[in-house]
């Protein structure tokens, strides 16, 4: 077993399904493991509920809404003050709205909470990640992504669908990985993407309707990145599943596509990378 030892780790909504199994694992490999979520009486519940299972102590817990960028910024702040360095960051959390809601700020609420909140939580930490480094960026995206991207409907403005709009959010992510790996190719972080598979969470029944594979597999690709030596030096790519790296959407290599999202992300976070 790979061992993650004094290696520290953030996890964002990591108090539930797959996020929750991710910590679980990389607790028992011995890593340094932040949890996050948006209910602190639950987060309180996991944190001690882990350090039970895996007998691993450092184990810590942050509470943020993601539909906040305020909270965003408070959650880097207090992770700042506590942490001198970051080794690896799992963007986890993610959101299925089947009706059109807006965030705090005005934004579409599965766009802001899956692309925005994760754009800014990651440029407020590149501090942390380039005094780890060799550290590792892995964004939790779906086969669900493959769709073009309206910029003129990127909030559904015109018309609105949850799928339309879970999709957009995916596709965000995969587009942000593929600029940031670029960027940051001589920092000695590594940026990487992955479908975690079909899995039974929440998010899956509120927005298919479905079951799924068991959130300990949906875990293993997200855990494989954040610890096996295998791909220490991979970066800006897309991995399906436990089947190794894939092809995402042609959409995804667009690179006038990657700068238009990242402009406007930069723009709507007012934080910018460089």
């Amino acid at each position: 077993m790979e061992t993650m030892k004094e290696r520290i780790v953030l996890i964002t909504g990591s108090t539930d399904g797959i996020g929750k199994e991710t910590a679980r694992q990389l607790a028992q490999k011995g890593a340094v493991v932040l949890l996050h979520g948006r209910n602190a009486t639950r987060g309180r519940q996991v944190r001690d509920e882990l350090i039970r299972a895996t007998g691993n102590e450092q184990i810590d817990y942050f509470n943020a809404d993601f539909s906040a960028l305020d909270e965003v910024r408070a959650l880097a702040g207090e992770i700042r003050k506590r942490y001198r360095k970051l080794h690896v960051l799992i963007n986890n959390a993610g959101i299925f709205e089947s009706k059109r809601r807006l965030s705090k700020d005005g934004f579409e609420l599965t766009f802001a909470v899956n692309h925005l909140a994760h754009f800014l939580l990651t440029c407020l930490l590149k501090e942390l990640l380039w005094q780890g480094a060799p550290a590792r960026v892995i964004n939790v995206s779906s086969m669900a992504h493959s769709h073009e991207l309206d910029f003129e409907n990127l909030q559904g403005e015109k018309s609105y669908s949850g799928y339309t709009a879970y999709a957009y959010s995916k596709l965000c992510n995969i587009l942000f990985t593929f600029k940031l790996a670029k960027l940051w190719k001589d920092k000695k972080i590594t940026v990487n993407c992955l479908h975690p598979g079909v899995i039974s969470t929440k998010l899956l029944h509120a927005g298919w309707g479905m079951g799924g594979a068991s959130p300990q597999q949906g875990a293993r690709t997200s855990v494989y990145l954040a610890s096996s030596p295998e791909v220490k030096d991979t970066t800006g790519t897309y991995f399906f599943d436990m089947q190794g790296p894939a092809k995402p959407a042609a959409i995804a290599y667009d690179t006038a596509v990657q700068d238009r999202l990242w402009e406007l992300s930069e723009q709507w976070t007012g934080c910018k990378f460089e």
